[in-house]
Parts: C-alpha cells; structure tokens; sequence
C-alpha cells in the first residue's frame, strides 16, 4: 500500500495516534503495522526472539517518518499483556488502537492433540488477546477513542480438519469482539474482528508450493487467487481509523469469498 501516492481521506488520517501491532514481525501483521504508520500514526513493533527481524519491520515503518519503537515478548508468557503495555506507556504516554493480529496453529489431527498443544493455541491466540483488551480498554475509555482489531481466521466458517483447537480459538476471539462492542461503544471505541482467508503469508508459502494442494486451495476461492497481506492492511486501517467509526462487532471476511 503506497498511501503517500493517494488523495487518502481526512477520515483515515491517523496523525496522533499510537498503535501496537502484535506479530508485527512479518505476515499481515507487518502489513497491517506498515499501513497504519502510512497514515500517519505511530507503531508498536512487536514479535518474539527474532530480534533482526523485528528491527528490518521497524526500519520500515521509520520511512513514513513516524515514531516506531520494538517490543520483543512471548505470548505465552503470563506477563505478556503487561508487558507489552508498558512498553507502549513507556514510550508513546497511551495507546489507541491495538491490533490482536499474533497467533499459533499446532495443524494435527484432533485425536493426536495434546494438552501442551491446546494451551499453547489458548493461550495465545485467546488468552493475551482478552488480557490485552481488558488492559487497554480502560484508558481508551478515559480518553473517549479508541480502536481495537483482533485478526480471526476463514476457519470460524470453514475450519479444517485438523485445526480444530485453532478454529475454536478464532471463534471464541470472536464472541469477545461481539460482547465488548456492545460494551464499549458508549465510550467512542469500537471493536471488531478481521478474519483472513487463505494469504501469502510465511505460514502458507511452504504449503502452497505443492501445485496440487494448490489447485485444491483455490478452487475453493471464488476470486480464484491467493490474498495478499496487504489485502488485509486495507481493511484493518478503515477499521482503526476514523472511517471506521460506525462499524463495530464486526467479522468482516478478507478471504476471496471463501466463507460463502
């Protein structure tokens, strides 16, 4: 997305505005990160032990001439929200839009899952997401304004079969945007859900090399192409801006018409 090359609206002006973007490292997470500093505001780098990278993403957020800084924490860890909450108070005073985009998928039949591999799933793609919002809210609420977006998953409509753990993770994440809408509304805030379909992401590439798995793949995508990151940055930022601001307790689909 080259935003800087477009006549963008007033309304999805984010000049002022912070914003922390879990797994921001790569993926849509760096998509959606990189869009958000286009238009304007400043980021919160976030990923886990690879540091380097990390540091190629917050480069690049630095070229749109916002303020960017990086946050390196494990979200299975039982600090993990706070931590990362911190370190955004540190060094912005506040936040106002929060990104829940991390995850973990343990792809496995479900008879073969194990205890470790549910709670991984749980704890990351649910538990920090629900300890992360209901850390932020808060002082959203005191400031009248806030966004928050967690990223889903195609697989709340269309799961597969061995990513069950994963799929109810994205559902359950799901339930929470709903309740919170309703509860946070009052307070200028939104609250809702992008669910990706099938991307070109480091997590798909290796499994779409195999031309036949493929062709399956897509057969089930009626705009018949794999989505892009940046397929998702576009609609994560109408979300966290101001032109979002009458849409809330959403699951919006980013997925080619998969889930049809």
């Amino acid at each position: 997305m080259e935003l800087e090359n477009m006549n963008l609206p007033a309304q999805f002006d984010l000049h002022g505005r912070t914003a922390l973007v879990t797994g921001s490292s790569r993926g849509i997470g760096r998509a959606i990160a990189l869009a958000l500093a286009e238009a304007g505001a400043d980021i919160v780098i976030h990923g886990t032990a690879d540091g380097d990278r990390v540091k190629r993403v917050r480069d690049e957020v630095l070229e749109h001439g916002v303020q960017c800084t990086v946050v390196l924490k494990n979200l299975t860890d039982d600090d993990a929200a706070e931590h990362l909450l911190s370190h955004v108070n540190e060094a912005f005073g506040k936040l106002d839009i929060l990104v829940a985009n991390a995850s973990v998928q343990v792809p496995k039949p479900w008879l073969e899952g194990s205890r470790e591999d549910f709670e991984l799933q749980v704890n990351v793609n649910l538990r920090c997401t629900y300890e992360l919002i209901q850390q932020a809210a808060p002082r959203m609420q005191e400031r009248g304004w806030g966004r928050i977006l967690t990223v889903g998953s195609v697989q709340e409509s269309k799961p597969h079969p061995d990513m069950l753990v994963y799929a109810a993770t994205k559902c359950a994440q799901t339930s929470i945007v709903q309740n919170l809408a309703k509860q946070l509304g009052p307070s200028g805030i939104t609250v809702n859900n992008l669910a990706p379909g099938v991307i070109e992401t480091d997590r798909n590439i290796p499994r779409l090399t195999d031309e036949d798995y493929k062709k399956i793949v897509l057969s089930k995508i009626p705009v018949a192409r794999i989505g892009k990151p940046e397929d998702c940055a576009a609609t994560a930022l109408l979300l966290c801006s101001e032109a979002g601001a009458y849409i809330t307790g959403q699951n919006i689909y980013v997925d080619g018409g998969m889930s049809l």
